[in-house]
């Protein structure tokens, strides 16, 4: 009697340590569907995110392992999971680490193409370099209009650093020296650079860290609802608002009809903002620092072009400005040196 008890008492303590393994998970919305700007993500039928919006990533969090699970997708402030805009069945690895991004379109019309809504899983995430001396990069293609793209390292002559990737696709993680490089997005087909971005990883300090560098947004908002431009953004394993990368320019205010200037810069009290072109909609100038949260948010007023922010309370360091309208996102490097 006393060995089948012993016996019973080891089958119920494996069972309970097999239902509490669990994975590591990070979630990010990268959907631009504007009827998705921002949305609540439920695990089963408890609320995992609440109000998540649109260029954001979650911290990593633990996640049930072994076992299947629901992850739905529901409108922002939704009380239940009933009518989910989706809804997804997962079962993970015990001790293994995800990223999920949200990409896609939930609406049945206003976009082209319609690539339907989907959570993309990359598995074997890091939330730290495996080389404390290095940089580790993820990079994923979310936008749906975009072509098959290759990135090329322009600044240090490294070269292609990834091949003919696809909308959905990740590309394995590139361990790189944290040094400040310029990424060229170039068409697959043509090979024609369509963009290039500052990707300043020495500068933002981010030796010894994991990041997703993720396509967001549409190369042609004007066949797409009008939402949100096309630009390379990164996720770090911490969470936070994506940060956006810069375009790259030969100067220090972009050649660009919606180009703007900040100076001084290094500053230390307050920052001028020069527009060159006001804008007919208020303009929100946002200040992220490196790990991407947003440390400060002010207006600028419909058809002003010229403001100056007081960054009084920011420490030094790197940061990046952003200046949001209804059509575009402009970004600049600046730094705080008292």
């Amino acid at each position: 009697m006393k060995k089948i008890t012993l016996f019973l008492a080891l089958i119920l303590i494996s069972s309970i340590m097999f239902a509490q393994q669990t994975a590591r998970v990070q979630v990010i919305h990268n959907s631009a569907d504007l009827a998705a700007d921002t949305v609540d993500v439920w695990l089963n039928d408890q609320i995992l995110f609440d109000n998540f919006a649109f260029r954001t990533a979650s911290p990593f969090v633990d996640a049930p392992a072994g076992i299947d699970f629901d992850v739905s997708v529901q409108t922002k402030n939704s009380t239940d999971t009933v009518g989910a805009l989706a809804q997804f069945t997962y079962n993970l690895s015990g001790g293994e680490k995800y990223i999920l991004v949200a990409n896609g379109i939930v609406s049945q019309s206003g976009y082209m193409p319609l690539k339907p809504f989907d959570i993309n899983v990359f598995s074997g995430a890091r939330e730290s370099a495996d080389d404390t001396t290095k940089t580790d990069v993820l990079v994923h293609h979310g936008s749906t209009d975009a072509p098959v793209v290759d990135v090329a390292e322009t600044s240090v002559s490294a070269g292609t650093l990834v091949s003919a990737l696809d909308y959905e696709d990740f590309d394995g993680y590139l361990s790189l020296d944290p040094m400040d490089y310029v990424l060229a997005l170039k068409d697959n087909a043509s090979g024609n650079t369509v963009v290039s971005y500052d990707a300043p990883l020495q500068s933002l300090n981010l030796q010894g860290s994991a990041i997703m560098v993720v396509a967001s947004g549409f190369l042609d908002p004007s066949s797409n609802s009008n939402g949100k431009a096309f630009g390379l953004y990164v996720a770090t394993s911490m969470g936070g608002e994506l940060i956006p990368l810069p375009e790259t320019t030969t100067s220090g205010v972009d050649e660009t009809e919606n180009s703007f200037a900040v100076y001084p810069n290094p500053a230390d009290n307050y920052l001028n903002i020069k527009l060159e072109n006001a804008s007919e909609a208020t303009s929100t100038i946002n200040v992220y620092d490196f790990s991407g949260k947003l440390v400060l948010s002010q207006n600028l007023p419909v058809n002003q072009k010229t403001i100056q922010v007081n960054i009084e309370l920011l420490k030094n360091g790197l940061y990046f400005l952003t200046i949001v309208n209804s059509n575009n996102v402009m970004t600049k490097k600046i730094q705080i040196s008292r």
